[in-house]
């Protein structure tokens, strides 16, 4: 991701799109007054993307199935409607477009370790929500995974270490203008 100084400190350059050219107050930190809320926020999801190759990928998506041995042929990518239906071509016309959820699927990495194995790692389901009310998303079917663990949540900039799965096809409401990063949870 494109990252600039200052921008885990909620800093905007008073809007200046070229902060290059300027040697005041535009580009300084004042880190004396600084966000210590949303700098910790920016780093756990830094450090969430660090630890996980589905959100660093080499190559571009395909949407195709992953054909590997202990998958079970899910796309690397798919897109969901906020009623939970995979998405159609006439999908990305409608106007709920503001708000769509995207499933990450671990098993579709076609990048390479160091040692030549295949990396995997855990899925994710994503929910975007650009309106300006609260919007109710379903969670994908059980073929995708049969719990999601919510990790992320940008409403309150929260880390939610610890917080309750949620099962595969259940309703969450997601606030306006909001993200929720949910992870596959490991089956009990």
């Amino acid at each position: 991701p494109m990252i600039c100084h200052g921008d885990e400190l909620g800093r905007t350059q008073g809007g200046n799109n070229n902060g290059y050219c300027q040697d005041n107050e535009i580009t300084w930190i004042d880190w004396a007054n600084a966000d210590s809320g949303l700098i910790e926020f920016t780093r756990s999801v830094a450090e969430l993307r660090a630890a996980h190759p589905v959100f660093r990928r080499r190559r571009f998506f395909d949407g195709l199935p992953v054909r590997r041995r202990g998958s079970i042929h899910l796309p690397d990518i798919s897109w969901f409607t906020p009623d939970g239906s995979e998405m159609s071509d006439e999908d990305w016309d409608s106007g709920f477009g503001k708000s769509i959820s995207v499933y990450l699927n671990g098993h579709g990495i076609p990048d390479l370790d160091p040692r030549g194995q295949r990396v995997t790692d855990d899925s994710f389901v994503l929910c975007f929500n650009a309106h300006h009310e609260p919007i109710d998303f379903t969670l994908p079917p059980k073929e995708f995974g049969t719990a999601w663990q919510p990790v992320i949540y940008t409403v309150d900039g929260a880390v939610m270490e610890g917080s309750r799965p949620v099962a595969a096809g259940a309703t969450l409401t997601v606030e306006p203008r909001a993200v929720i990063v949910l992870q596959e949870a490991p089956e009990s």
